[in-house]
């Protein structure tokens, strides 16, 4: 069984930051590329940034510049720093990983989500 738990959201004035946290555990193996993407009310969830196990980085063009994705692979977590916040990134921010799980003898690869966490920026 895998977990991954979201930190780090919250309410906050235009212009502020914030830094999102994503702490995968359970029996893995190898996690490969993390995620982070968000909801919009009344909107499809969108990809936001995603970093490989290498620490190669992506990030979409709304965000560019003001946010940066690096993660910690000795603690398999990944993390979002936001700065610069504007309203419209209002929204769920969820926590993606692809990830290599351990069975026994087998292993099983799946995408796992985290269960979201509030990003409110005020104007």
């Amino acid at each position: 069984q895998v977990q991954l738990v979201e930190s780090g959201g919250g309410l906050v004035q235009a212009g502020g930051s914030l830094r999102l946290s994503c702490a995968a555990s359970g029996n893995i193996f190898q996690i490969n590329a993390m995620g982070w993407y968000r909801q919009a009310p009344g909107k499809q969830r969108e990809l936001v940034a995603s970093v490989t196990s290498a620490g190669s980085t992506n990030v979409v063009d709304s965000v560019k510049g003001r946010f940066t994705i690096s993660r910690d692979n000795a603690k398999n977590t990944v993390y979002l720093q936001m700065n610069s916040l504007k309203p419209e990134d209002t929204g769920v921010y969820y926590c993606n990983a692809d990830i290599l799980v351990s069975r026994g003898y087998y292993r099983t690869r799946s995408d796992y989500w985290g269960q979201g966490t509030q990003v409110t920026v005020s104007s």
